[in-house]
């Protein structure tokens, strides 16, 4: 539980403050001191008279009355210290960065279940064990630096480390992002990183909180509650990034599906962050960079203009937007020629615009306007500006804060020169500015901005799927393991997904009729070995009754061999539509390029069961082989509806179906009319295994 104490105390009590603050006692009494904190500050130290100008409490029976206290501690006395400040004190929250709890030892654990059943019994809120602290505008209880800027409008972090979350200010700090709050969870037994989104998202006033939350995840306790509130938030309009560090634990089943080979813990966070509207990072640099986009106004596009006056870092800047997807095209006619002759000789306006390393703070400005004013075809703006150290830049980077007050374009100002342009760098971002000082850096974490879907619609998409008959036929099932294939063409008949005229027998002359009525060529394989193609379980083409017969005669030979299924056989593009049940996340589904590629090539992407429409068209999207799915050299491309269809209906029969562990459609054939089913597995666990 969050409460006022907790954000608001009027009075906060350090057990083991000190005078060192070279160690986290002291480090925490200097930092509320330092940050301003207009409640009463008291201390209890039993060695101590005075820490850091603070009259010192030798014993907690010495306290008043108390809202706040921040244990440092040894773990092993902290349990009967919250108890007592709790039911003598009235203490009615905790931060315990002291260690040596339940991310140590299972001694320490029964530590740590202590202090939670006090806090349960007391109604205190608790953060940590085993954390840095908490940081907000009212109170600065960390005991690390750097402390950043403070400002309601900034950044809301929350951290599952301490150390990570350290590192990560630092990365944040120089450039100039600001912060409205530091949350470092530790154990998170109490608060996790849900709950602190929970508590947001509840009272959430658009007026007055943080719009801006970035996230340092090391494990998903709740993924539905990660889920509900981050993607209320986003479409409260907030802006959410996250780092997911780490993987759960593997299935204790070895995978036997394509889908099981390629599915990962990985997969179920892509999807999780996919479906929720996150823009996921994987590194503190990513991470705090797209922080720093998301402070400057949404862009309206795709095209942008880089203002530059080196050709080089334009340029990589160029290549590092168009491998993103993004652009920069080129400008021409009156108005660039107009630019042109207000720059000096050689220089270049046809996007980059390089004024080259003479060009001044008014050739910039000059430039910004015409890119913001005249040019209709650019949706933002770029300025990389440094320097060799022949000049100060204090005059330029007025300009450039001018100029972004201004624009109604973003913005994004590119300021390499770090340490030779150090005090005008600091100067400008002392304006409220940020910094990217590395344009490659920028453009891959604005790639992961631009390619992050909004959040998707609760509703499960039902029109067209029989959920009575599909629970109807999963209760049928009385054993675990892989369906029979009438049952799964059964299962995907009442989800409405295409398949292709297939008949299964252990009878001859059976497969022969129906080949017969279907007309030829066929297909036929192998019932029984998982994987048909490994032991020469599948022929193609098969265009007579005596061909099939021989087929029939060889396939019935191999080994665990229980029949045979003959197919009409159809063309197209071959796609892969799998998924995989990932514990407390639901039913993963990928997509992808199909055939004998899908574990080779692993060009797949992931969502979250049940998935809507516009999700499975982002999916589908994604893709790097998109451009084959949508018609390369001539060749058409599929239907993208039927193939979005066919993955929203899979997802709802999977929405119903939670039995199913792991299945593959692979492949499904695809041309410009439809997606059709061609083969298909399903492995089903029963009893709760």
């Amino acid at each position: 539980m969050i409460n006022q104490q907790l954000l608001h105390p009027e009075s906060i009590v350090v057990i083991g403050g000190s005078n060192n603050i070279h160690k986290p006692g002291g480090a925490v009494v200097r930092n509320l001191i330092n940050g301003g904190y207009k409640g009463t500050l008291r201390i209890v130290n039993p060695k101590e008279d005075e820490i850091q100008g603070i009259k010192v409490f030798h014993d907690v029976k010495e306290l008043p009355p108390t809202d706040l206290a921040i244990m440092v501690i040894p773990a092993k006395l902290c349990p009967a210290t919250v108890e007592q400040l709790a039911a003598e004190k009235g203490v009615r929250a905790f931060i315990i960065i002291s260690a040596g709890f339940g991310e140590e030892t299972k001694a320490g654990a029964v530590l740590e279940q202590k202090i939670l059943d006090t806090c349960a019994k007391y109604q205190a809120a608790l953060i940590g064990p085993n954390c840095i602290g908490l940081l907000n505008a009212w109170h600065h209880s960390v005991f690390t630096k750097p402390i950043p800027n403070l400002n309601p409008k900034g950044v809301d972090f929350i951290s599952g480390s301490g150390a990570t979350a350290v590192f990560i200010l630092e990365s944040a700090v120089i450039k100039g992002l600001q912060f409205n709050s530091v949350w470092s969870i530790g154990n998170g037994k109490q608060i996790g990183i849900e709950d602190v989104l929970q508590y947001m998202d509840e009272r959430f006033d658009p007026e007055r909180d943080s719009k801006v939350k970035l996230l340092y995840i090391e494990n998903i306790s709740n993924p539905d509650k990660l889920l509900f509130h981050a993607s209320s938030l986003i479409r409260k309009g907030c802006r959410i990034a996250a780092i997911k560090a780490g993987s759960s634990e593997s299935g204790s089943r070895a995978a036997s599906s394509h889908t099981g080979a390629i599915a990962s813990s990985d997969s179920a966070v892509e999807a999780l962050f996919r479906k929720a509207g996150i823009v996921r990072c994987f590194s503190r640099e990513e991470l705090t960079t797209v922080g720093c986009i998301f402070t400057l106004p949404p862009i309206k596009g795709k095209n942008f203009a880089i203002v530059t006056h080196a050709g080089g870092p334009g340029v990589m800047l160029t290549d590092a937007l168009s491998k993103g997807g993004m652009s920069v095209p080129p400008i021409s006619g009156p108005a660039a020629e107009e630019l042109k002759s207000k720059l000096f000789p050689g220089a270049s306006v046809a996007n980059p615009i390089d004024i080259l390393a003479t060009g001044n703070a008014e050739q910039l400005g000059i430039a910004v306007d015409y890119c913001e004013n005249r040019f209709d075809n650019i949706d933002a703006i770029m300025v990389i500006f440094g320097t060799p150290g022949l000049v100060q830049l204090y005059e330029t980077y007025d300009v450039l804060d001018k100029k972004i007050h201004e624009c109604k374009k973003p913005v994004f100002p590119i300021l390499p020169s770090l340490h030779t342009a150090g005090p005008e760098v600091e100067e400008f971002l002392k304006k409220g500015h940020v910094n990217f000082s590395d344009e490659v850096t920028l453009a891959t974490a604005l790639t992961q901005v631009m390619r992050t879907p909004a959040p998707a619609p609760p509703e499960i998409e039902l029109f067209g799927v029989d959920v009575p008959r599909i629970r109807e036929i999963i209760s049928g099932i009385k054993e675990s393991g892989y369906i029979a294939p009438d049952l799964v063409h059964q299962l995907l008949e009442c989800a409405g997904i295409n398949m292709v005229p297939e008949f299964v027998s252990a009878d001859k002359q059976e497969l022969v009729d129906f080949a017969t009525r279907v007309g030829y060529p066929v297909v036929a394989k192998v019932v029984g070995p998982v994987h048909k193609s490994d032991v020469g379980g599948v022929t193609l083409g098969i265009r007579t009754a005596e061909h099939l017969q021989m087929e029939y005669d060889r396939m019935m030979k191999i080994e665990g061999a229980q029949a045979v299924m003959v197919q009409k056989m159809i063309k197209g593009t071959e796609l892969f539509i799998g998924a995989k049940y990932e514990s407390r996340f639901g039913h993963i589904v990928l997509c992808g390029l199909g055939g004998i590629f899908v574990e080779v090539l692993r060009d797949v992407a992931s969502g979250l069961a049940p998935l809507s429409y516009g999700e499975a068209y982002s999916m589908i999207r994604s893709l790097r082989g998109y451009k084959i799915i949508e018609g390369t050299r001539g060749q058409a491309g599929i239907n993208q509806q039927k193939y979005a269809e066919t993955i929203v209906r899979l997802s709802t029969l999977l929405r119903f179906a939670t039995e199913i562990k792991e299945m593959d459609i692979n492949p499904l054939l695809a041309d410009a009319d439809n997606v059709t089913a061609v083969d298909a597995r399903i492995y089903i666990e029963k009893g709760g295994k």
